[in-house]
């Protein structure tokens, strides 16, 4: 099933990053929760493995959903949110308490896949207009040099022209350029001009003004209006490139190849699950609980969803689920939803040795935030490490003494913290040095954080 030589890859999966390398880009961002980063890591992967078996075979292969459970503040929505930079896939993140059972007034689990097509539709256009630029930039050269020697120009003058273009010495000279009425004073639908109005054909499906009677033009046959406006090279190089790369991109079934990537590479993100729980034998009227869980079951499990761009099937999409399950059990999920959902994943509550962690590992820890934001006020910001095991100390134990909120604490804690420093700021000397240490911390936190009760302070 598997071609031995060596088959293509596939250009839009995640044919590049091995489990291990996806574990690796996760971990310079988040720490600990290894098991949901492998759980993720397996499941990008086998997206790619899948893209290489033979056709018969592929169509058994469906994903491995992952529901992945952990108190709040430990790491789930982080985890997917630097998934879908890395996934290079049509990829959503969607609450799950947004959606209502299909009857009642609300947004229907369907307009998931809507959104994501919208997704892919967006990924598909970029990715084609990137690999078409240099065509279009040639196309715009060419309109440029027509207008400024006219088509007939000998050779020799075009290529003076031409050397005189690329050094930007041509860029101040006006040039009339036919520019797309709806482009005409600004960027089309957004502009505010006769596109930037929407028309409503269904509940699920709002276009804008300016598209729906593009379309109607394409099935007319007729050519868009245009209206000759006179500017600068520079200010019309984007715009005729803008032109040029749309003529391009209609030779182009950009619908098709987005619809395709969705079902073959789709990922949906179901944030907040547990809250459309009931627990308990609680089996009353809810049109955003149990009843929404039906209808996600047929998602799940593949049907086929309608959309503007077409019927799009759902067999093949991966979908996470996360929730923190405080007042609910997983178990307490429809049964049928359970089994849709085959991976669970654990994710841990986080220690103050975690917390210390998130303070001083990831890239763009919150304290290198902190002193990335002063310096632009020309301070330079310094915690000591006895300062940062403070700050680490204090936020885990807030967090078992009032309500664990996890990573999440350390935000306040922060703020408290620096908040002096970053009100006073613009009065420091340039190239002041601040210093925290642990005794700052300890000043700080001793007005909200009392040891013997601790429960009586908002932290």
């Amino acid at each position: 099933a598997v071609d031995a030589a060596g088959p293509e890859r596939p250009k839009d999966a995640i044919g590049s990053l091995t489990p291990r390398a996806i574990v690796e880009e996760l971990d310079k961002h988040i720490v600990g929760q290894a098991a949901a980063k492998r759980a993720v890591a397996i499941a990008l992967r086998n997206r790619w493995r899948r893209q290489l078996l033979g056709d018969e075979l592929k169509a058994e292969v469906v994903p491995k959903n992952i529901l992945m459970i952990g108190p709040t503040g430990c790491g789930k929505t982080e985890i997917a949110r630097r998934l879908s930079k890395l996934s290079q896939a049509p990829f959503i993140k969607v609450e799950a308490t947004k959606f209502t059972e299909v009857g009642f007034h609300g947004r229907d689990v369907d307009q998931i896949i809507r959104d994501l097509v919208e997704v892919s539709m967006t990924l598909t256009r970029k990715k084609r207009a990137d690999s078409l630029r240099p065509e279009a930039q040639e196309a715009v050269e060419a309109r440029i040099l027509d207008a400024l020697t006219g088509s007939n120009a000998a050779r020799a003058t075009q290529s003076s022209f031409r050397d005189m273009l690329k050094k930007g010495v041509l860029d101040d000279r006006q040039i009339d350029v036919d520019v797309p009425t709806d482009r005409a004073g600004g960027s089309g639908a957004h502009s505010g001009g006769p596109g930037s109005g929407v028309v409503q054909l269904d509940q699920s499906s709002p276009i804008s003004l300016g598209e729906f009677l593009g379309r109607f033009q394409h099935a007319a046959g007729g050519k868009r209006p245009t209206e000759r406006k006179r500017m600068r090279i520079k200010d019309a190089r984007p715009l005729i490139e803008e032109i040029e790369l749309e003529k391009l991109m209609d030779q182009v079934d950009v619908q098709k190849e987005a619809i395709q990537a969705v079902e073959e590479s789709g990922i949906v993100f179901i944030d907040e699950i547990d809250k459309i729980v009931n627990a308990g034998d609680y089996r009353g009227a809810d049109a955003s609980a149990e009843g929404v869980q039906r209808d996600l079951l047929p998602l799940i499990e593949g049907s086929a969803i309608s959309t503007k761009y077409g019927n799009v099937n759902t067999d093949y999409i991966l979908f996470i689920a996360s929730g923190a399950f405080h007042q609910a059990k997983p178990s307490d999920l429809l049964a049928e939803l359970q089994g849709r959902l085959p991976i669970r994943v654990e994710l841990q509550a986080l220690t103050e040795a975690d917390m210390y962690r998130i303070l001083t590992e990831p890239q763009s820890n919150l304290l290198a935030q902190q002193r990335a934001l002063l310096a632009t006020e020309h301070i330079q910001l310094e915690f000591t490490d006895d300062a940062i095991r403070e700050i680490a100390r204090v936020a885990s134990m807030a967090n078992r003494a009032i309500e664990n909120i996890g990573a999440r604490r350390l935000h306040t804690c922060i703020e408290r913290i620096i908040d002096d420093v970053s009100f006073d700021a613009c009065d420091y000397a340039p190239g002041s040095l601040v210093t925290i240490d642990k005794d700052f911390v300890t000043k700080k936190v001793d007005d909200f954080l009392v040891q013997s009760d601790l429960s009586k302070y908002i932290l």
